[in-house]
């Protein structure tokens, strides 16, 4: 049986949404300001995230992407880190985090990676992680170096932005050190 305590450091838990969650699933999700860079084409509903809630297994195998719930030591929640675009054959996944705001600058969204990463390397047996990053986001560069992830390519005018351009972003990426 797994212990929860991998799940935990410095103050800091990821755990599985709650019905109590919506509020701040809400927010996040519907946070205009990293739409361009999370794919996201419009505002979701409450109806939605609370299906969503509901009908999670939080089983990365059966529903091919895992959302976990950032809480500080307080049990607020500071954040999400999310694992998406699974694929078993490969063995890797796509990794998305988003601190809060107020929380920014704490070191939690590091401490929630290498917690992550522990999950899907040691427990769930993935062998790589990637993220897409915009090369204009500096602190989510750093913070994703400061984990030991490498910039692997850049794809040009990948991701089209509100103004109507379109935005260079990173791949990167890190294997699994078993």
């Amino acid at each position: 049986m797994m212990d929860e305590r991998h799940l935990q450091k410095n103050g800091l838990r990821l755990r599985a949404p709650e019905p109590e969650d919506l509020e701040v699933m809400f927010r996040f999700e519907n946070a205009t300001d990293v739409w361009e860079v999370s794919n996201t084409t419009g505002p979701y509903s409450c109806f939605q995230l609370r299906q969503y809630i509901e009908q999670t297994r939080n089983d990365l195998f059966t529903d091919r992407q895992l959302r976990l719930m950032i809480e500080d030591e307080m049990r607020q929640v500071v954040g999400i880190v999310d694992i998406c675009n699974f694929e078993p054959l490969h063995s890797r996944a796509e990794v998305g985090i988003v601190v809060d705001r107020k929380y920014r600058r704490r070191g939690i969204g590091r401490v929630a990676l290498e917690l992550l990463e522990q999950h899907c390397f040691h427990y769930l047996g993935i062998h790589q992680l990637f993220a897409y990053i915009a090369v204009e986001n500096f602190p989510c560069r750093r913070l994703f170096s400061a984990c030991g992830y490498k910039e692997n390519a850049v794809l040009k005018e990948w991701v089209h932005t509100c103004g109507g351009g379109y935005m260079d972003v990173l791949v990167v990426q890190k294997l699994s050190p078993d």
